[in-house]
């Protein structure tokens, strides 16, 4: 008996917030939801900000101009949190 799989199309087709999360939907169907403590600015940005986002990278990730954040989905699936932030030095 063979299980017939679809192709995995990775690019965004979505993207949603809720309180505590970042929902991706991706063009397959399926929809990542992470942390939004991940990331910091997103965390920290007003909800007009989360609003205005853009796919780049052929649809492979997303860009929020207002905050200079950006993410991949690859990132996203691999469960990668933003990097952390080396502490200022007095």
């Amino acid at each position: 008996m063979g299980i017939l799989a679809t192709n995995a199309d990775e690019r965004v087709a979505d993207v949603k917030f809720t309180e505590d999360e970042l929902c991706v939907t991706l063009m397959d169907g399926r929809t990542i939801a992470v942390p939004l403590a991940w990331y910091p600015r997103l965390l920290h940005a007003t909800k007009k900000e989360r609003k205005n986002w853009r796919t780049c990278a052929a649809g492979y990730g997303i860009h929020w101009p207002d905050i200079d954040e950006d993410l991949s989905t690859e990132g996203l699936l691999r469960g990668a949190p933003a990097p952390r932030q080396p502490a200022l030095r007095r």
